[in-house]
């Protein structure tokens, strides 16, 4: 029953999808705020589906920020771009250049101004990382980065990246660490949906002012610790 649950579920996630991309492309010409609305929709509608199709409940927990804000979340799977739309007022992601080459998808991220990263751009890309995101501070907007640079199995710990060290640094803001279990439910790889709780658990900020190293071990410390005791939840 599950497996066709998830199927099913795949059918409605990308039909649908695919259908209000190419809607979308008439929201270009109108200011970012229809483009916000409209990621918001997709937000909801991948949750909504996800919720009576498979029984995976989203749930939040902390106090997601509602200005300008540095996020770093942890990274197990799509469900962690898609949710935050839901309850951010305006997420902006820190993304690798390659997905800018999805088709219309493409489109929306520069139309919705996000950040992107040549990770082969080393020094230039960090220079560009940080100039980038005091920008869209000025817009009050909610930037998440992915410290590990890319998606992990749950319980596993990636590298976490320099970017978010330099992000930390230049902009003198406190990192809002995020922890989650989204991969448990919906697994970066494979058909399948497995039913639950996905908790988006925004943490205690890290204040601003610590030295690199120290800032670094405690960001991992806190993000691998509270996402490590949300698997040992029966969610």
């Amino acid at each position: 029953m599950n497996l066709l649950r998830s199927a099913i579920y795949t059918v409605y996630m990308f039909g649908g999808s695919t259908i209000l991309a190419m809607l979308y492309v008439f929201l270009l010409p109108l200011p970012r705020r229809a483009i916000i609305g409209a990621l918001k929709f997709w937000g909801v509608f991948v949750c909504f589906g996800l919720r009576w199709i498979c029984g995976v409940r989203i749930e939040v927990r902390g106090t997601p920020p509602t200005g300008p804000a540095l996020i770093a979340a942890k990274h197990q799977g799509l469900l962690d771009i898609c949710g935050p739309f839901t309850f951010l007022p305006d997420a902006c992601f820190v993304m690798k250049k390659e997905l800018m080459l999805i088709p219309l998808f493409g489109w929306y991220c520069t139309k919705n101004r996000m950040i992107v990263v040549d990770r082969e751009g080393h020094s230039a890309a960090l220079r560009k990382l940080v100039a980038d995101t005091q920008d869209r501070m000025t817009e009050d907007r909610q930037v998440i980065i992915f410290p590990e640079g890319t998606r992990t199995k749950p319980g596993a710990a990636g590298a976490y990246k320099p970017g978010i060290a330099a992000l930390y640094r230049d902009l003198g803001l406190p990192c809002i660490p995020c922890a989650t279990n989204s991969g448990v439910h919906w697994p970066a790889k494979g058909l399948m949906r497995y039913p639950g709780t996905v908790v988006f658990e925004y943490l205690e900020p890290i204040p601003a002012g610590l030295k690199r190293g120290q800032f670094m071990a405690e960001l991992e410390s806190r993000i691998e610790s509270a996402s490590q005791q949300l698997l040992g939840e029966k969610l």
